[in-house]
């Protein structure tokens, strides 16, 4: 394989080069439209472009879902299994409440009091899920201790967490406790911050789906 290196070349044929450029650009001045610089390899076919979303600030009331790339991401269930919220669009409102860690006391109180209150929720028609970047494992067994009708997502490295803008509390040392409800349609029609107020957020999420019915 052959490497060509400018520094290889003598100076007086770039400097011939440049002020060929120069007097070749000079020439177009009554042109003034935008530079095209052509390829020495002459034309080549174009990629498709993926659209890239960039998502600012924290997932709000009003916001889709789908702008959102992780709405998209399969997410292992403590019962076996994964589920992307995405593929229960147009099915379900969604539920889906980020607790900080399994078994601590705030996040069991929260887990229980929903367990407590999901019959209303599956009256409402709406699929409930907690998350936490907890192993399968560990959310299984946290289900499995407090007897929780509903499954438990792993959010590994924290994905969604970080996607929709979460913010910790304690300067950082405590995961922010965070409930969102999302509608048939992918879009989010509540967002609950509390960290203190682990109960609250069922109280909360319950007022709002039972208008969604």
């Amino acid at each position: 394989m052959t490497t060509m290196s400018l520094a290889h070349t003598p100076a007086c044929s770039i400097c011939s080069k440049r002020t060929a450029a120069i007097s070749s650009i000079s020439q177009r001045g009554n042109n003034p439209g935008r530079l095209h610089i052509a390829s020495r390899r002459g034309h080549q076919s174009r990629r498709p472009v993926r659209p890239v979303v960039t998502v600012n600030g924290m997932l709000s009331v009003g916001d889709k879902l789908q702008d959102f790339p992780d709405y998209y991401r399969v997410l292992q269930k403590s019962t076996g299994g994964g589920v992307a919220l995405s593929s229960l669009e147009k099915k379900k409102p969604v539920v889906l409440f980020f607790y900080p860690k399994a078994g601590t006391p705030g996040c069991t109180k929260e887990a229980c009091k929903f367990r407590d209150e999901y019959g209303k929720f599956v009256d409402a028609e709406a699929e409930v899920f907690g998350i936490s970047s907890d192993t399968t494992e560990a959310n299984a067994a946290f289900a499995q201790k407090e007897r929780l009708p509903f499954p438990l997502l792993t959010d590994q490295s924290d994905f969604l967490r970080k996607s929709f803008g979460i913010k910790a509390d304690l300067f950082g040392m405590l995961k922010g406790r965070q409930t969102f409800v999302i509608d048939k349609n992918g879009k989010c029609v509540m967002s609950f911050n509390d960290q203190m107020g682990a109960e609250k957020h069922v109280d909360e999420a319950l007022q709002v789906v039972k208008t969604l019915v």
